[in-house]
């Protein structure tokens, strides 16, 4: 356990900090959640609006520390191609 004042701040600031990346990670999951869901559902114009409401939240995500960018646009290169094959 931290003893000096310094530490049990940090400690203090680690616990809200934690919090809050918790929150905008499993808002990134949600929104990618809801692409899978469209893709699945097989409409394509559902899962492009899915994908156009996720892209930004994704990538704030990278903005914020979340998550890497190259993981970032990966994902996002792959759910495009998905969503672009379900037209074909």
């Amino acid at each position: 356990m931290a003893n000096s004042p310094q530490a049990k701040k940090r400690a203090r600031q680690i616990e809200r900090r934690t919090a809050v990346n918790k929150n905008r990670r499993t808002r990134i999951r949600t929104f990618v959640r809801k692409v899978e869901e469209a893709i699945a559902g097989g409409d394509q114009s559902v899962a492009a609006d899915a994908l156009k409401a996720a892209q930004p939240e994704m990538m704030r995500g990278v903005t914020k520390g979340i998550a890497h960018k190259n993981t970032v646009s990966r994902k996002i290169s792959r759910l495009s191609a998905r969503v672009k094959a379900m037209g074909a």
